[in-house]
């Protein structure tokens, strides 16, 4: 085999293992929508109202320290973030890692239940439209986010408030309301969840080269269905320096539809044709009158 074979079989080969580069478009995630992003240092005390029309796009962002494509796609993701059109949340992958150090099994789980397995980079736009990959399906990724970055929720006339209370340094008091039209949340149920976020976090042994990793997401807490409240919570430790930060970000995942109830089904009774009321009286009297006849030779 001379070397131009040889070439042209690894060229198919690696093809084989890397896969297509061609652009994949966003699809849908059919799992609901999420809105939110008000937030402060996790140092600061702060109340804030936002109208819902007001509010930056919600973009959670699945990538590794390893992932060189990731780099592109986040790269983008600043630019359009510095127009004021969106909000990030990094995701590292953990389950099964051997160099990312910034992720977590249960969010790693979390990404996987909600929109699948699928490798860095992955980005989801207000946890409605999510798009793989780093190759450009709208002429650049900028181009492509902003679109994206600028689809309307139509979550109708209301607002929304977040304030943040610390107590010392790994802790604090979390309060919010959301006013917002009751047919908005039809066929959805309400989750209000407060996200744990490192602004930015430092790994020289980063193998894509970036040395720092930004909006690194720590830890989710589910705070129920209230439209309002307060909530205590403890806060994990930052993987360095002291720049965590408190997200308010509420998630409406479809209604699961709840199944009619069933009847128990009805067993027959299965008899044998020839077994029923008669043909036993007959064999009674048969085994009787036998009984009867045999005189003391019974006996």
């Amino acid at each position: 085999m001379n070397r131009w074979h040889v070439l042209g079989a690894t060229f198919v080969l690696l093809t084989a293992m890397c896969g297509s580069t061609s652009a994949l478009p966003a699809e849908p995630t059919e799992e609901g929508v999420m809105f939110g992003g008000q937030w402060t240092a996790a140092n600061n005390t702060t109340s804030q109202t936002s109208g819902l029309e007001d509010l930056k796009t919600v973009v959670e962002v699945f990538t590794a320290t390893w992932c060189t494509n990731c780099v592109d796609v986040e790269h983008a993701l600043e630019e359009v973030q510095a127009n004021g059109l969106l909000q990030q949340y990094h995701v590292h992958r953990s389950i099964g890692e051997s160099e990312d150090p910034f992720g977590t099994d249960v969010l790693d789980q979390r990404w996987k239940d909600k929109y699948g397995y699928d490798s860095p980079p992955t980005v989801v736009f207000n946890g409605s439209m999510k798009k793989i990959g780093s190759v450009a399906d709208d002429g650049t990724l900028v181009n492509e986010f902003t679109n994206l970055a600028t689809t309307n929720l139509d979550l109708g006339n209301g607002s929304t408030t977040f304030a943040w209370t610390p107590a010392g340094l790994d802790s604090g008091t979390v309060a919010w309301q959301l006013d917002i039209e009751q047919s908005q949340l039809d066929g959805y149920d309400l989750h209000v969840t407060v996200w744990v976020v490192e602004t930015e976090a430092h790994f020289e042994n980063g193998s894509n080269g970036l040395a720092v990793y930004p909006h690194v997401v720590h830890s989710i807490h589910d705070l129920g269905n209230a439209m309002n409240g307060t909530a205590t919570l403890d806060l994990p430790d930052a993987h360095d320096d002291d720049d965590l930060e408190i997200h308010l970000v509420y998630e409406l995942t479809p209604t699961e539809p709840v199944a009619p109830p069933q009847d128990d089904p009805v067993v027959e009774e299965e008899s044998m044709p020839w077994v029923g009321a008669w043909p036993t009286a007959a064999l009674v009297m048969v085994v009787a009158f036998s009984r009867g006849g045999c005189g003391n030779r019974c006996e």
